[in-house]
């Protein structure tokens, strides 16, 4: 058995292109146990997920979580899932849409668009198969993770690099990071909260809710809790809010362990309790609605900030297709392709080229005989 995954199809004279793989978290195949049981094992199974030692946490994972754990979450993404499928999947094949054709817009050479998940479907084999089909030999892995986690950001390079390492013919590959501080990034979000308050009043507080991971991550150098707290700030004074108008918290805990602080079900409860109490909650780390923002954020913690007292609460939706969002994917992405974009290709320099190879080609072919 051959150790290398098999070459894509590939004539002389093939127009190389440059390819960026939009990468994310994933999501199950359908709301159902049987679904999410897969999705669970694969996600809870990666070590920059859980970084309990195997021996211990497969036994857990196996005997406790994947037979109780799947049923209820099934329910919950019942609550959300769309006609077309999963809100995540269907925002994420929004913006690749958009993006690549935007770029074919503003480039006038070739780029490619994939979409890959670090779990599920379409995975990042997929995906790389897809632009390596097209014949794109330079990748750009875009994590579309604007605070960088090992958990996240790190995953998604993980899910890369894996199967890199069976290819034998590996493509130049460059990767964003983050994208934390990008003045493009905060203005998209700065737009998102002023278009939602055009339309519903501005309310007392606003809430910025970061996906939790442990505190322990904090303490061994992952820069995530920092980056989370610039992203506020920056917002922030981007929108030209006070300090007591917002607030910096963290989300979906799980376990017993110490996760970051504040707890967003803490912070607006307390919030809920202040007389006339009005918040919006925007979640600045995703790019695409899913199950944690819609059914987590504005269905249960909408639950618990009323029940508590609280008056009015609206949740601010992700950048998802935003036209600001579109545009600044493409700030990001620029400075990445330099080097790789020639400003001066024309198709005929590059039928030009196609045919120079294709008729040394030949020529070499000719003489083999």
């Amino acid at each position: 058995m051959n150790y290398f995954n098999p070459e894509p199809p590939y004539k002389h004279g093939d127009v190389p292109k440059i390819g960026i793989i939009l990468a994310n978290l994933g999501t199950p195949d359908a709301p159902d146990a049987s679904s999410l049981r897969k999705y669970l094992g694969q996600f809870l199974m990666d070590r920059r997920v859980v970084e309990i030692p195997r021996f211990i946490w497969c036994w857990i994972l196996h005997f406790i979580i994947l037979v109780f754990r799947p049923k209820a979450s099934a329910k919950k993404y019942a609550q959300v899932w769309t006609s077309k499928g999963s809100p995540l999947l269907v925002n994420a094949r929004l913006q690749e849409k958009l993006l690549k054709k935007l770029l074919k817009k503003k480039y006038r050479q070739p780029i490619e668009v994939a979409l890959g998940m670090s779990y599920g479907n379409p995975s990042m084999n997929s995906a790389l198969n897809e632009l390596r089909k097209k014949n794109c030999t330079k990748i750009l892995l875009f994590p579309l993770y604007p605070q960088y986690a090992a958990s996240s950001s790190g995953s998604a390079m993980d899910a890369l690099w894996k199967i890199l390492i069976r290819t034998r013919n590996v493509p130049e590959i460059r990767t964003i990071r983050h994208y934390h501080d990008n003045p493009a990034y905060i203005n998209a979000l700065k737009i998102s909260v002023l278009d939602f308050w055009k339309k519903n009043k501005k309310p007392n507080k606003l809430i910025m809710s970061f996906h939790g991971v442990p505190k322990k991550s904090l303490m061994q150098g992952d820069p995530y809790h920092c980056e989370c707290h610039k992203t506020g700030r920056l917002l922030a004074k981007a929108l030209k809010l006070k300090d007591h108008e917002y607030e910096v918290c963290f989300q979906s805990r799980f376990g017993k362990a110490e996760w970051l602080k504040p707890y967003f079900t803490d912070v607006i409860a307390q919030e809920a309790k202040k007389n006339g109490s009005s918040i919006n909650v925007i979640c600045p780390g995703f790019s695409s609605d899913c199950l944690e923002t819609l059914e987590e954020i504005n269905m249960e913690g909408k639950a618990l900030f009323l029940d508590g007292g609280g008056e009015s609460f609206n949740y601010i939706p992700a950048l998802n297709k935003n036209d600001a969002w579109i545009e600044s994917m493409e700030e990001i992405i620029r400075p990445h392709l330099e080097g790789w974009v020639d400003p001066q290709w024309t198709q005929k320099k590059q039928d030009n080229q196609s045919a120079e190879t294709k008729k040394m080609y030949t020529k070499v072919k000719d003489k083999s005989k």
